[in-house]
This record gives C-alpha cells, sequence and structure tokens, in this order.
C-alpha cells in the first residue's frame, strides 16, 4: 500500500491555475516529489484544448501535432500538462498507473513555454508529457527496484539517485515534460503483471479484468490510457513488448547497445536490458528513438552503436509504401515447437493477408530445417550471471559520492533479503548470490553468453540470407493475455529475441473476440529499426486498429 505524500495533486493544479494566469513566479516546495493515493478531481479552464473532448472524439495527441501547436500558439505546454495532470487525478486512483508524481512538472511546463517563445528549435520533444519505468534514475525521485526492501516509506532502505540516467539526461535536453515514474513489479520478475511492487496492482485500461502486461505495466497503463503522450519502458525477456501488445500499444525493443541503459535498476545490463519506447503511434515511438538512441560516455556498450543511427533519423522510412516488395518470414514450427491457439491463428491469417495487400511477399516457416528452435530449446533462458556485479555498478553510478553503501551493506541492513521465501528473488540461486555479494565489484566471465548471442544472430542471419528476407513478422503473443490475476503471458519469441540483442516493434494488430488487443511484431537484424518502424508505419496506416481506451474512474475488475 502507497504511503500519501505532503504534496498532494491538488496542489500541483493549484498551482497550475497561478501558471496559467500569467504568474510564472512562484516555484513548488523544495524536494517536492512524490505520489499520493487522494486525488480530488476538479476542473480547470484549459487554454486552447480540452483532452477529455478531443478523446470522446477518438482522437489522441501526437508529437507531430503537439509540436505544431505550440508552435503555432493553438496551445502551451502549460495547458497540456495540466490537462494530462488532471487526468491522472481522476483515474490514478483507479488503475494505479505511477509510483512518483512530479510535483515540478507545471513550474517545467511554465519554464518551456518560455523557452519555446525564445528559440526556434526548444528541443524534439519540447513540451511533450512523458514517463519512465520505475527502474530509470531521475534526480529528486528515489529509485526502488519496486520493492519495499527499498522503499523508505514500507519501512526499507531508500536509494536517492544523485544524477540522471544517461536517458533521461537525452529526454530533459530535447524538452520532454516528465510526469513522473511508473508502477513495476518487484524486481522486474513479472512479465505479466504489477502485482508484487510495494505500489499495488496496476490496471490495464483496456478492461481492468485483463493483465497490464509486465513488467513496464505503469508505464504501458500511462500512455495507452492518455495519462502521457510517450513512455520509456524497459526489457530484459519481453518487458517492453508484452505491455505494448496488451495494451494496444507500439513498442520498440531496440538493439542492444543502441539505447544506454546505465543510470536504470539493472537485471541483466551487461547483456539482455534495453530501453525503448512505448506511445500509440509508430510516428511518435520513432520521434522518441532518434532522442534516446546513440552513443553515450556513461555507457561504454552504446559505443557500438557510433555509425549506426539511420542518416535521416528513425523517422526517415516512416512512409505508407515501406512494405512494398518486402519478403516477410512469418512464425512456423521451425521456430518454436509451440502452435499458436486457434483464434490468434485466425488473426495472424487476416494479418497476413494485409502484410500482401501492401505489397508484402511473405515466406512461410523460414526457419524450417534450420535448428533454430532446438537451439533456442537447448540454450534456455540465460544471461542473468551478472546480476550482482550490475546492480552494484548501478549504485556507484548513481551515487557518485559514496553515500549509499555496497550492495552486500544494503542487504545486511534489511529484515528480509530479496532471495528469501516469498520475496521477489525466491527463485534465484541463494548460495550463488550469496557467494557474488562477498565480491559485488567482480564481475563473472560472460563469454558463454555472448557465444551464444553470437551464434543465435549467425543463424537468424542464414535464414534471412538464404530466403532474401527483409524482416520477421509473428504474433507478439501465442494467446491471448490473461487475466489479471491468474495465468502468465506467452510471447511468442522470447527470451531468443532477447538474447540475440535485436531490435523488435510491436503495433496494434486487432482485437480477440473476449476484446483483448492482438499485436504483431516486426523482427528484424541489428540496427535495423529504421526499416521495422518504416514496416510497422505502413501497417499501422493501413489497418488503423487501436481504439481509444474508455477508462472510468473506480472501475473494479471483472470477469477473465
Amino acid at each position: 500500500m502507497k504511503k500519501l505524500h505532503a504534496v498532494v495533486i491538488t496542489f500541483i493544479l493549484a498551482f497550475a491555475a497561478i501558471l496559467i494566469g500569467g504568474n510564472s513566479s512562484l516555484a513548488p516546495p523544495e524536494n517536492a516529489s512524490g505520489h499520493t493515493k487522494v486525488l480530488e478531481h476538479k476542473n480547470f479552464p484549459y487554454q486552447g484544448m480540452d483532452l477529455r473532448e478531443r478523446l470522446e472524439d477518438g482522437k489522441e495527441l501526437t508529437v507531430a501535432e503537439l509540436t505544431r501547436g505550440y508552435k503555432n500558439g493553438v496551445f502551451r505546454v502549460t495547458d497540456v500538462v495540466q490537462a494530462h495532470l488532471e487526468r491522472i487525478e481522476q483515474y490514478e486512483d483507479t488503475y494505479n498507473a505511477f509510483t512518483f508524481i512530479n510535483d515540478h512538472a507545471m513550474q517545467e511546463a511554465s519554464e518551456m513555454d518560455a523557452r519555446i517563445k525564445k528559440e526556434d528549435s526548444p528541443g524534439k520533444l519540447a513540451g511533450v508529457p512523458i514517463v519512465l519505468k520505475e527502474t530509470v534514475d531521475v534526480t529528486g525521485f528515489p529509485s526502488t527496484f519496486g520493492w519495499e526492501g527499498f522503499h523508505k516509506e514500507a519501512g526499507g532502505v531508500e536509494i536517492m539517485p544523485q544524477v540522471d540516467a544517461p536517458i533521461v539526461e537525452k529526454l530533459k535536453a530535447e524538452g520532454a515534460i516528465i510526469l513522473g515514474k511508473t508502477n513495476m513489479p518487484a524486481f522486474s520478475i513479472s512479465a505479466t503483471n504489477a502485482n508484487t511492487s510495494w505500489a499495488g496492482k496496476t490496471l490495464n485500461v483496456i478492461n481492468p479484468a485483463f493483465a497490464p502486461g509486465g513488467s513496464s505495466s505503469g508505464t504501458a497503463t500511462a500512455v495507452s490510457g492518455n495519462l502521457a503522450v510517450l513512455g520509456i519502458a524497459a526489457e530484459t525477456g519481453g518487458s517492453i513488448q508484452n505491455p505494448a501488445a496488451s495494451q494496444a500499444l507500439v513498442g520498440v525493443k531496440p538493439t542492444f547497445g543502441l539505447v544506454p541503459n546505465s543510470g536504470a535498476a539493472p537485471f541483466a545490463a551487461s547483456t539482455r536490458d534495453v530501453l525503448g519506447p512505448h506511445s500509440r503511434t509508430v510516428q511518435d515511438a520513432a520521434i522518441m528513438l532518434d532522442v534516446i538512441a546513440g552513443n553515450h560516455p556513461d555507457d561504454p556498450k552504446t559505443e557500438a552503436a557510433s555509425g549506426k543511427l539511420p542518416e535521416e533519423g528513425y523517422t526517415g522510412n516512416l512512409t505508407e509504401g515501406a512494405l512494398e516488395g518486402k519478403r516477410i518470414g512469418l512464425y512456423g514450427p521451425g521456430w518454436r515447437g509451440e502452435a499458436l491457439s486457434a483464434e490468434t491463428q485466425q488473426l495472424y491469417d487476416r494479418a497476413v493477408k494485409e502484410l500482401e495487400a501492401q505489397g508484402a511477399e511473405v515466406v512461410t516457416d523460414p526457419f524450417a530445417g534450420s535448428g533454430f528452435a532446438s537451439f533456442v530449446e537447448a540454450t534456455g533462458n540465460i544471461g542473468y550471471d551478472a546480476f550482482v556485479s550490475d546492480i552494484q555498478s548501478y549504485l556507484d553510478r548513481m551515487d557518485p559520492e559514496e553515500t549509499i553503501p555496497s550492495l552486500p551493506e544494503l542487504f545486511k541492513q534489511m529484515e528480509t533479503a530479496p532471495w528469501a521465501a516469498g520475496e521477489p528473488l525466491q527463485n534465484f540461486n541463494k548460495a550463488n548470490l550469496k557467494a557474488k555479494l562477498k565480491a559485488p565489484d567482480q564481475a563473472p566471465d560472460l563469454s558463454y553468453f555472448f557465444d551464444a548471442r553470437a551464434n543465435f544472430q549467425e543463424i537468424i542471419r542464414g535464414v534471412m540470407d538464404k530466403h532474401n528476407l527483409d524482416a520477421f513478422v509473428y504474433p507478439q503473443m501465442a494467446a491471448e493475455i490473461p487475466p489479471l490475476t491468474e495465468g502468465i503471458h506467452q510471447p511468442t519469441a522470447s527470451p531468443e529475441v532477447n538474447i540475440s540483442g535485436q531490435p523488435l516493434v510491436t503495433v496494434p494488430a486487432g482485437y480477440y473476440q473476449s476484446g483483448k488487443p492482438f499485436s504483431l511484431a516486426f523482427f528484424g537484424k541489428m540496427w535495423s529499426e529504421a526499416e521495422l518502424l518504416g514496416m510497422a508505419y505502413d501497417y499501422e496506416q493501413a489497418t488503423q486498429y487501436r481504439k481509444v481506451p474508455v477508462l472510468e474512474a473506480d472501475a473494479a475488475p471483472t470477469g477473465n
């Protein structure tokens, strides 16, 4: 259960009224960061947009529309940020997307309005309200891993970053307005929901009875529910794509090393962890990727991205003819032995016809005879060996003044260790974890993992070359998403997507009879994000499957 913070959203909106009235000289209280569950809804006048009315008309805000609107004076950043805060105030008690709210958001919006007036190029995301998964370090907010042991008000040890994560530096430099941090399961341990978080369960905005997807549950709920325009999600084994598919969003799981992952609470930072966009449109995802991609001095892994970014940016291939002549590999037993559910297969068959209608050529089961399915099964879910050393490196970076104890000392301060029975890491090898905690700065030998990655990439590249493929397109899930409290997600191609380190883009592709969303995954070669986004954009524009979710205050999960 979340504790109440002294500064509530009602104060932020009252502060908004002052700003919109023209007085921006006031500042919020020092160190005012946090989240409240007492959210009293109030109406305030808008300058030039009514978010509620727009959504009722089925019109969701996009980055391009905001950029034009600010430039042309149609509305102000303060209007847009206020509208989103008011929507959060109305629905957060029900859907529980957030762990912390940025109490400085309105002040930052006012400053951005002034910046837009003065500068011709205020930033690619100037005035765009965004959210960040709880894993990402932001100064002024605790980093909790979603676990009560790292949440002070739940009786745990507080970890307060002294520096922003590199991805946050990039977003702030381009003018994004961070509304808050979003909920996740403890230690990102679930690919289905956030039910183990100290902040409580996050609900799916399409239907509260449906699992929201994990582990980037709160980001997906915030973006799909129009509580923010864009969000940053994180993935080790499906945690960008699962929530995106579960809530009819576009998700980009980038090539490992394209986007800096330092400054984000690690699960497999040395091998698999990636950060990427959640958005409602492919174009918005591409714009956000333009901002966050590329080398950063604080993350040596991103040196691999040097020279790999497209000259025209990630929006350069967004044309409605991008699928014309493309050769697409389809899902089949050569890739995975698991069959799709009957309705998933029906929806996939329809999607294949839609791809062909856009000019694509399809190749059925191109992995047949490659031995890939057996190799995936034999390899298993690997790459977590550096968990302890990755966390210690993460703590060292977030705390250059060394005010935070070492990882072993942190765990000694806790009444319950995270690997104890009933805790999020209970299934980890306890003896192995304890042994590594004796030398947390010592990184393990990961050569076996990178050998496996090279083998995965070699097989995939061989199949693509043999059939002259541009990408693979398959259902992101092998079956419908499960209910909120039962079952688990069934992603079609995890962990191989994560072990290979190759990119993937999800795009809404319809709905099951139950109302649960169906999504396609576009998967390709290393550094092929621009091409994948182009194909996904063409499909999106031709089909337009995403529906604006209708949120209800105090909605309760019912049914399955």
